[in-house]
Parts: C-alpha cells; structure tokens; sequence
C-alpha cells in the first residue's frame, strides 16, 4: 500500500475533479476563459468596454437636446412677459390714441387674453412656424429673422473661421515653446484679451478706427446705393465686416489659444511622442503628426460650444457698429418691447447653441474612440 507523502495530509482521490474542473464547466458550449483573454491567456486591461450603438447614442442626446429646447421656449414665453414697459403704451405715445384704440390695438396683439391663452397660441405658433406679427416692423416674425439672419451668419462666420484658424496655430506654437518669449508674450496677450468686454472694445475700435483716423466706416454693412455683388459692393462689404470681425476675433481667439496650448502640454508628456522621437521624426514632425492631433479631441466640444455662443454674442457687437443681423434686431426688439420678436430671436439663438452642442458631443464621439465605447 502507498501512503501518502507526509507534506500532504489529504490523499489524492482520483473521483475527484480538481480546482480546474470545479470552476469549469466542461460542456463545449461553454467559452474558454483563457481562450476569450486571448492568446496570451490574459484580457487587455487597458482596453474599454464596448459601448453602445451610434443610433442609441444618438437618440439620448437628441432627447436631451429637445428637453432643452422645449425648456428654452418656456422660458422664452414667461420671461420676456416680465420686462418692465407696455408695448401698446409705448405706440400710444408715438401719437394720440384713444382709449378704444388702445384697447382695440391690444385686442389686435392678443395681449388682452388670459396668459395661459397667449401660451397657448405661442406654442401653436412655435409648431407651425408663425411666430406672430413684429409690434414695430409690422412684419411677419419668421419673415425678419429670415431677412436677417444673413448678415449676422456672414458676420460670425467669418470671425469664428478667423479665430479658430489663429487660436489654435499660436496655441499649439505656445505650448511647444512652453516658458519661451513667445509663449509669454503669447499667453498674457491672451488673457488680456479674454477678459475684454466685446461691447468696449468694439468702441474703441470704432472712435479710434472709424472717428479719429477714418480709415473705415463706423457702422451699417454697406453703404447706401452700392450693388452688393458688383466689385466695388464686395469691396465695401469687406470695409465694413473688418471692424465688427476684428472685435469678435480678438476676445475669441484668446479663448482658443489657451485651451489648445493646455490640452497640447498634457499631450507633450506621453510616452508615444518618446517613441515617435526614437524613430527618427523631427520635432515639427511629432509636433504636427502626433501631438496636435491628439490634443485637439477635448478642443473640439469647446470650438463648437463657443460656435454657438459667437453667434448669441453677436448681438453687442452688431449694435455697436448698426449691423443689420439678428443681433440689432434683438437690441431693437428690446427697446419696445416687441414681445413677439423678442421671443423668436431668443428661441432661434437658443436653437443655434443647441445645435452646436449636439454637433459637438457627435463629433466628439466620432474623434474619440473612448466615447463611443464608454
């Protein structure tokens, strides 16, 4: 007989199936865990988890997106409602009116209606695209904002193009040249500039460009009389865009540089930009071809965040220099108050950011392949 040896106390027993065969199915239908790790026999850890479909991913945010929406609409009706001032006062004023006129001009707005009823007919209005009748212009809402909208996206456009092409470029130089004269200079102007009002500087620019040198004009888009598509039209055009664009560019693109040249010196302490060095690239190669790529994923949300937020802040700068966007138009509803109009700029610069945040957080999860399988 056998014994056992001495450092074991419990004999092996060969009915039993053992540690491996206890944890283990030994039905075929059953995965391998050592086969599903890999070959290696171990699971990627820094691997994430698989996400969600893009359609799914999708529809939350389009359901968020519309929650803000329909708050923001809400939010359009009652606020406005608690401005100071009477419109219909305010067109009595303009010349004598009676009291019955008074009270049929209020009939006329609807404004001698229960509020829940104004409610009512604005929410209507929102779902079929009739945004009521301007107070001032005596035109239709949809038909001014259609009317002005133009100019505020030329305005905008071209500001936001300028800023993202020029913050971006320096921020990116700045963070490679980190504590360098450049970077200094770079970062402190910056800053500076980021915490000007749009507003002021607008003025400035406009007394000391437009008033004491006159080397542009001081407001409107075009001057009177000009075609706007012939040559002499563009060129004028372009006179009257550099003093509204330079106001919006200067505070924007501070913006943008500072976030580019944070998110880049994150990047400049990886391992992967060793490696790239290691394998014979240039400093301007592993600057361009690897550092700046990566580190434009976080700057993506901002550039588009601050899209739509150029676009709602357009409407200082466009009062400052009498530019016919949407801008004036909303400075001008203000001053009534021209409820109507108010409430229809409001709900379409709202949209505009809300656009842009659902664009952002798409793009996003398409640069990032940590999004799309978180």
């Amino acid at each position: 007989m056998t014994r056992p040896a001495r450092n074991d106390p419990h004999p092996a027993d060969p009915t039993d199936p053992g540690p491996a065969s206890a944890t283990h199915s030994a039905d075929p239908a059953d995965p391998d865990p050592a086969s599903a790790a890999g070959s290696t026999g171990t699971a990627d850890a820094d691997e994430p988890p698989a996400g969600g479909s893009f359609a799914g991913y999708f529809l939350r945010k389009l359901g968020g997106a519309a929650t803000s929406m329909i708050l923001v609409i809400v939010l359009g009706f009652f606020a406005f409602r608690m401005l100071p001032g009477d419109p219909v006062l305010k067109i009595a004023k303009e010349r004598p009116m009676s009291p019955a006129q008074i009270a049929e001009l209020r009939s006329q707005y609807g404004l001698d209606k229960p509020v829940i009823v104004q409610f009512w007919d604005y929410l209507v209005g929102i779902v079929t695209g009739d945004l009521g009748e301007s107070y001032v212009y005596r035109k239709t809402v949809s038909s001014l904002i259609v009317e002005y909208l133009g100019p505020t996206l030329l305005l905008t456009g071209t500001a936001a193009l300028i800023a993202i092409a020029m913050g971006l470029w320096l921020g990116q130089l700045s963070a490679w040249r980190r504590n360098s004269l450049f970077d200094k200079l770079a970062s402190s102007t910056s800053l500076i500039f980021w915490s000007v009002p749009t507003f002021w500087l607008g003025l400035i620019l406009l007394m000391i460009f437009g008033g004491t040198l006159q080397w542009l004009p001081t407001g409107g888009m075009i001057t009177p009389g000009l075609d706007p598509w012939s040559a002499a039209g563009i060129i004028d055009v372009i006179k009257h865009l550099i003093l509204p664009v330079v106001s919006l560019v200067v505070v924007v693109y501070a913006q943008f540089l500072m976030i580019m040249r944070a998110s880049l010196i994150e990047e400049m302490s990886e391992d992967y930009l060793t490696t790239a060095r290691a394998k014979g690239l240039t400093e301007d190669e592993v600057r361009r071809r690897h550092a700046v790529p990566n580190a434009l994923l976080p700057t993506v949300t901002v550039v588009f965040l601050h899209i739509g937020g150029l676009i709602a802040g357009a409407v200082t700068v466009e009062a400052v220099f009498s530019w016919p966007g949407l801008g004036k138009l909303t400075f001008e509803a203000i001053r009534g108050p021209d409820l109507p109009l108010l409430q229809g700029t409001f709900v379409v610069f709202s949209a505009i950011i809300i656009v842009m945040n659902l664009a952002a957080d798409l793009v996003y999860r398409f640069l990032d392949p940590r999004v799309r399988r978180a």
